[in-house]
């Protein structure tokens, strides 16, 4: 797949980010993973990011990467596209990004490289040396250390190619307004807030109709309904969703820093495809919690 097929994927349907299976030891579980993947696959999603966010590529070693990253693609291969994280220390991110493209993933998600602050001239050499170090498509994750301007984009897009896509999970309106001003068709854009389903309506008015679910990992059908919901501006769906599911699984999620991960295995083992425990430093759902967000799942019926 080039860039510019990658490309045109990113611009239509739902993206999702599988979790990463861990055994009881903490350590991958291949096997488990490759079941998920196995279910989840038909249910619609137009790519599947793997070794994503939700994936937890941010405990991952450089070790079990290929193997995830190869997992994810042989049992995926035919059925749905596989974009593979990538991120870290520039240097990292680059081996990442080339032995996605060793193993068949079809690009990367190129996430924050992480911790220190950079100015935009460095901002822009970290991404320009990820993209120059592969053939395939990337889409850069603007979120957290990793703020892209208007300005820099261009600049990027004139230098690479196959820089093809643009994740905001920032939530600046005026700037992501901005950037897509700007650069209009040049790339394809993701809404990537955390439980991007709240913010799905105000990013499709901005030109950003595509974004990525993680609560397709555990309520598949009920995310394909929420994304058809959005394309056919349907509000009284929408609407209803937000009130009985997606506002009090915020409440869950909120209570602690990182759930946003924690919450999502949760709801995996909840629904009977347990992907074990989260990696420290982030931490399981407590007791009272797990049976919150059950009887959230509950009232939404069969998925």
């Amino acid at each position: 797949m080039n860039p510019q097929e990658l490309k045109t994927i990113m611009s239509s349907g739902l993206l999702s980010f599988p979790v990463t299976d861990f055994d009881a030891q903490g350590d991958f579980n291949a096997k488990g993973y490759a079941a998920r993947l196995e279910w989840l696959a038909p249910y619609g999603a137009t790519a599947l990011f793997a070794a994503g966010g939700t994936g937890e590529f941010f405990s991952l070693t450089g070790h079990e990467y290929p193997t995830i990253i190869k997992t994810a693609v042989e049992t995926c291969r035919g059925i749905v596209p596989i974009i593979a994280g990538a991120g870290g220390p520039t240097r990292f991110a680059i081996e990442c990004a080339q032995e996605a493209e060793r193993q068949g993933a079809h690009g990367i998600l190129l996430m924050p490289h992480y911790l220190t602050e950079a100015g935009q001239d460095g901002l822009i050499a970290h991404v320009e040396q990820v993209c120059k170090s592969v053939k395939f498509g990337v889409i850069v994750y603007n979120r957290n250390v990793c703020k892209l301007t208007p300005a820099s984009l261009a600049i990027l897009a004139d230098r690479c190619p196959n820089l093809i896509g643009f994740k905001d999970g920032v939530g600046d309106i005026e700037t992501m307004s901005s950037i897509y001003m700007k650069m209009g068709d040049r790339f394809a854009y993701l809404g990537g807030l955390p439980t991007a389903e709240v913010y799905a309506a105000a990013y499709k008015a901005l030109g950003t109709p595509v974004y990525s679910s993680a609560v397709f990992n555990f309520i598949p059908k009920t995310a394909m309904d929420f994304y058809h919901a959005v394309a056919k501006d349907d509000l009284a769906t929408q609407h209803h969703l937000l009130r009985e599911f997606f506002m009090p699984y915020l409440d869950i999620r909120n209570k602690v820093a990182g759930y946003g991960v924690s919450i999502i295995k949760a709801g995996a083992k909840l629904v009977g495809h347990d992907a074990g425990p989260v990696r420290a430093p982030l931490t399981d759902l407590k007791p009272a919690e797990m049976e919150a967000l059950a009887a959230l799942i509950k009232k939404l019926g069969p998925q």
